[in-house]
């Protein structure tokens, strides 16, 4: 799975910290580099909405 650099680059965190975002390929989803937030990457498209977030604690 793979997220085009220069869109990494500019993509942040939808909460109020809006941090950036690393990408976990294992998981193939984006994680925030402050909370413990991660954003599903759907058929190469990251849906960065809170309500589909998962704390990466959760497994």
């Amino acid at each position: 799975m793979t997220v085009d650099s220069a869109l990494l680059e500019i993509l942040a965190c939808p909460s109020d910290d809006h941090a950036p975002l690393r990408l976990d390929e294992e998981a193939g989803e984006l994680a925030c580099t402050v909370c413990d937030r991660s954003y599903p990457i759907r058929d190469g498209i990251p849906v960065l909405l809170l309500d589909e977030a998962r704390h990466r604690g959760d497994q």
